[in-house]
Order: structure tokens, then sequence, then C-alpha cells
């Protein structure tokens, strides 16, 4: 079982003829996903030749969905074009929609995401952030394929590298899915909606949720896994030496006065019953007790 995507994923890519699109369609495809094809307006009717799969480009999200049945779009086009991109797959209706450009203003993420309230029919995840992966089936976005295996863990983290990591140390035991929802002020996807849908998925044991310092999305989370989630959940967030008033890579990672630490935060996971730990490397050591229990 996974969340999100599975073998069914039939994915476009927004962006496939520039060289970030393209570099990553290859390394999708090598993983396993199945991609139908590209948009980029201006370019339809055109294909691409991606190590021998003979890919259609579109102009729009809609053609492209009306011709491959795609399910499932990823976008990696440059910040400026990113709200108008996304918007077109929302038009298009399409289910899943992630977007992993970095850089996009926060007012036009803020716009796009309002948009796809609105219209109640596509997920978004990102923007700035790695994708998801289900190991074997899926793979949407740019997490590397061979650092994890198939397995009962579920991943969350606003953290791309620290997606990987926790993959990677954990890649004996293996993951249902890992979902990297980025770190920007205004992001598709929560903590909460991963936390819910590992829930409910009966082949998720465990859950790693990964946060950062900023905001109140893992207090939030915290309440959530009290209130819900009956399935151990062990933490990590990232930031513990960071200092006040300085954003820390991620344009939503920003303390401010006693606001968003990483130590307030990882009270509220115990409190909830999480056990955090101190390193990324401490809290897989910790999932390891757990599921050897």
């Amino acid at each position: 079982m996974s969340i999100f995507i599975d073998k069914s994923s039939r994915v476009i890519v927004q962006g496939m003829t520039g060289s970030e699109g393209t570099k990553h369609t290859r390394r999708m495809i090598a993983s396993g996903t199945t991609i139908v094809g590209g948009v980029t307006p201006g370019k339809g009717g055109q294909s691409v030749d991606i190590d021998g799969h003979i890919l259609p480009v579109f102009n729009t999200v809609a053609e492209a969905v009306a011709t491959t049945g795609a399910n499932t779009s990823v976008v990696f086009v440059p910040p400026k074009f990113a709200k108008a991109a996304v918007v077109d797959a929302i038009d298009a209706a399409v289910p899943l929609v992630v977007v992993i450009t970095e850089g996009i203003p926060v007012h036009d993420t803020a716009a796009f995401f309002a948009y796809a309230q609105a219209k109640g029919s596509t997920r978004l995840i990102g923007p700035n952030c790695p994708g998801l992966i289900t190991p074997g089936q899926s793979n949407v976005g740019i997490i590397p394929a061979d650092i994890t295996g198939s397995g009962p863990i579920g991943l969350v983290s606003k953290s791309g590298t620290l997606t990987y990591q926790m993959a990677f140390e954990l890649r004996d035991i293996g993951i249902s899915t890992a979902v990297g929802i980025g770190g920007d002020p205004v992001i598709g996807t929560t903590h909460i909606d991963c936390l819910r849908a590992f829930q409910d998925d009966p082949n998720t044991e465990a859950i790693v949720m990964i946060g950062e310092i900023g905001g109140d999305a893992e207090e939030r989370a915290a309440a959530f896994i009290g209130e819900y989630v009956t399935k151990p959940v062990v933490g990590y967030v990232a930031g513990f030496t960071a200092p006040e008033g300085k954003t820390m890579g991620h344009a939503g990672a920003i303390v401010s006065g006693s606001s968003g630490t990483a130590q307030g935060k990882k009270d509220a996971l115990e409190a909830a019953g999480v056990r955090v730990g101190q390193t990324p490397s401490e809290s897989a050591r910790l999932m390891r007790a757990i599921l050897k229990r």
C-alpha cells in the first residue's frame, strides 16, 4: 500500500523540455515511474526522446490529460511561470500536482492554493519540495530512488535532504511512501494531511515526521496525533541551534521571539506521545527500536 501515488500513477511533466525537467524525467523513468508526456506552452506537437522513451509534448495540461489519461503532474517550470502552470493543471482537474519549483513568490503560491481549494479536485504538494516516492511503484519529483526500499514506514518531511537521510538510514526496513511537503510559508499538503493518510493506510505500521523551526505546523500536527493517530510516531525537529530572527534555508524557517522554536515543537510532540530524536540518526534508531518491539 501507499499514499497519493502508486503503480497506477500516470505522470506528466510540466517543463519537461527544460534542462531540469529533462534530467529528472530521465531519473523518474529509470525508477519505474509511468511518464506519459510533458507540457510546454508553444511546443505542443513536438516529442522528446529520453533513453528510448518517446514522450509527446503538449501546449496545455488539459490536452495532455485528454490524450494520455494522466492523473498526476509534476512541475519543474521557473518561478515566474509556476503560478500559470499550476493553474493550468488545476483547470484540467489533475488529482495530484507536485510543485518542485523553488523561489515562487508567496502571493503566487497563496493564489494557486486558494484556487485549488475552491475547485476542490486537486491535491497540491509543495512548492519548494522534493516530491514523493513509493519505492518500486512511482517516484514523482527528485528523491533519489536508490536510497530506500519498500517497507512499513511512512515518512513526511519539510526538508528534502532530511527526507533523503531518513530514507537512507531506514533503507533496510523500507518505507511505504516518503512525502517531502516543502518548507515555504504556504504549502499545499501538510504534515496533518500525510499523518491522516498514513494512519488510514493499512500497510503503514509506523510514521516518521520531520519538522523544522518556524510557524506552528508541528504543534498543530502534535495536536492531531494526540486526537487521531494510533500508530507509533517518531519525530525530528531541525533547527535547535538556529539564532533567533534569522531565516534558515527555507522561507518559513524563522524563529520570532518564543514562537516556532525547535524546543517548543519537541515539547508539543512529546506531550502527544511522539518520541523525538535530537538528531536524524537518533530518530532512526528510535524507529528501529519501536519496530523491533
